[in-house]
This record gives structure tokens, sequence and C-alpha cells, in this order.
């Protein structure tokens, strides 16, 4: 058990510091990686990573630059170790589950191995379920020396809360989620449950299991009832943005979805891409959207919107 009093934490992953804030250790964080950004308050603490790529180009451009430095076995992002060395953290949270979403393991033990004023021990986290994204609540919070339990309590009473609403509904609607649009992928690992929780049926992805590159052609023959645009990170703005490229292709006006008026998009960088107690804010948010007349949790026009 850790002296929480003396923590100095250092985020490598938005989730993580959204973890660590839930788990009301805000104060602990003395440093960042430069995409964590909620709770606000974190803007002001220095930033330790950088990334090698321009996220402000195009998706398709985007995409070919990460395939790129993966090729070249290289890192998408730099760790700031001169920042790290003058924080001396006595603990930093980083990730092993996706090499594009944020700072990986190995780039973090390097970067330790050059620090000579402080030894802060790692905690890795690399869920691909929902009940592995409280497991590391959990295991982050025993790290460090604090309860977890209330906090996973009212995480779990409020996906109770739409549960309870969904159980009897007789028919759901099938739904795809779109995590990237040019090229065409489909969001796995917790997506699925949280489709599955705000009472739809998750097609063209496997729940546990990274992120699917798809084809039109099988998005037009599964042809769901509703389509949800999340690309990972990107916000409300940039998603609408990157999203007019889908309406060029042939395939998407014979679409239901669009036919029907049942395509979303949402902020998926603020919540469907992050592994951490926001997730039960992104079940609420699909809940919403799958069944506006049971659902108001104040989420639309903020967090998602109709598309077109």
């Amino acid at each position: 058990m850790t002296d929480s009093a003396n923590l100095r934490i250092v985020s490598l992953l938005p989730s993580a510091t959204e973890i660590i804030d839930c788990l009301g250790l805000t104060n602990a964080l003395v440093g960042r990686s430069h995409e964590c950004d909620y709770p606000p308050s974190v803007k002001d603490l220095p930033v330790c990573t950088e990334a090698r790529l321009n996220s402000h180009k195009p998706s398709s451009e985007i995409n070919g630059d990460v395939q790129t430095l993966m090729q070249k076995a290289l890192s998408i992002y730099k760790i700031k170790t001169e920042v790290l060395e003058q924080l001396q953290p006595t603990h930093i949270i980083t990730q092993d589950q996706c090499d594009v979403c944020a700072v990986n393991l190995p780039e973090v033990e390097r970067a330790i191995a050059k620090l000579t004023n402080s030894h802060p021990q790692i905690i890795s986290l690399q869920p691909d379920l929902l009940n592995e994204v409280w497991d590391d609540i959990k295991r982050v919070a025993g790290i460090l020396g604090v309860d977890s339990q209330p906090t996973l309590d009212r995480l779990q009473s409020r996906i109770n809360n739409i549960l309870d609403k969904v159980k009897d509904l007789d028919r759901k609607p099938t739904v795809v989620a779109i995590e990237w649009t040019e090229p065409l992928m489909v969001g796995a690992n917790w997506i699925p449950e949280l489709i599955d929780i705000a009472g739809g049926k998750s097609l063209l992805s496997v729940k546990g299991k990274h992120s699917p590159y798809i084809s039109w052609d099988s998005l037009a023959e599964t042809d769901p009832d509703v389509i949800v645009i999340m690309p990972c990170g990107f916000d409300l703005e940039r998603t609408e943005q990157e999203s007019k490229v889908l309406t060029q292709h042939p395939k998407w006006g014979s679409l239901k979805a669009v036919q029907n008026g049942k395509v979303f998009i949402v902020d998926g960088n603020a919540y469907f891409n992050r592994p951490g107690p926001r997730l039960v804010d992104s079940a609420e948010i699909l809940a919403e959207i799958f069944y506006p007349q049971l659902f108001d949790f104040g989420h639309q026009g903020k967090s998602w919107k109709l598309f077109l």
C-alpha cells in the first residue's frame, strides 16, 4: 500500500488521467501526456509527450503516416525525458493496449532507464473489455492506496439504470460503429458491449478484439438500422468534418440508416475511445441515440448529434 500523501503521478494516457481523477487523486498528478485534457484542470500540468505525426491531416493521410511509422518500428509518440527528470514522479501510468493510441510500455521503459533522479513505478493498462477497465481502476487504486469500490459502485449503478429500461424491449436496432472513415474501420474492444448495454445489436465487430478494417461491400450487405461515427481521437466538430468523405461513396445513399436519418456522430475522443470511467457516459450517449423517448442524460448537442 502506498502513502497517497507522497504520490507524484505522471499519466501518459488520457483514460488513466480520468481514472486518477475519479479516484480523487487529481492533486497528486504532476505531469500528463499531450492528449490529456480531462478534467480541465490537468491542462495546466507539464506535458511529457509529443506526437511524431500531424493529426490535422485528413483521415486517409493520418492512416498512411501511422502505417509508415509502424513499418519503421518507430513509436508514434515521443517522451520528453528531460521533463520526467524534473518532475521526479513516484508512479508513471501508461498502456500496452494500442501503439496508435498513446505511448507504449517499451517506450516508457526506455525513457525511465535514462532517469537519474527518480525510479518511478510503472503501471501499465491493457484493457480490451469493460470488466478489464473496471479491474484497471481497482488495480490502480490498490497500488496508489485508495479505495475504488465507491467509484465502481457508482459506475455500475448508472449502467444498471440503462439495462433496467432496455431489457424488455421487443426490437433492438442493429448498429455499426465506425471508428475511422478512410479507410473504413469499425469499433471493437469495449464498443460492442456499450452498444449492447444501450439496447442495440452490434454488427461487424467482436467485443474484446481489436477494431477491424471493413469494406464498403460489407457495410452495404450488413445494412444496419443505425450508424454511429466515432473516429479515434476526434472531437464532435472534427468528426463531422471527417465524416463528409463517407457521403461521397456511391453506396452511402443506399444504406438504410442514411435513408431513415439514423446516422449519428459522437465525440469519440472524449468518450468512446478512452477506456476509463467515461465509458459509462458513452453508454448513456448511445442510449439517448437509440431510445430518445426513454433517455435524456443531457448529452445531445454536446457529445453527439444527428449527421446531415
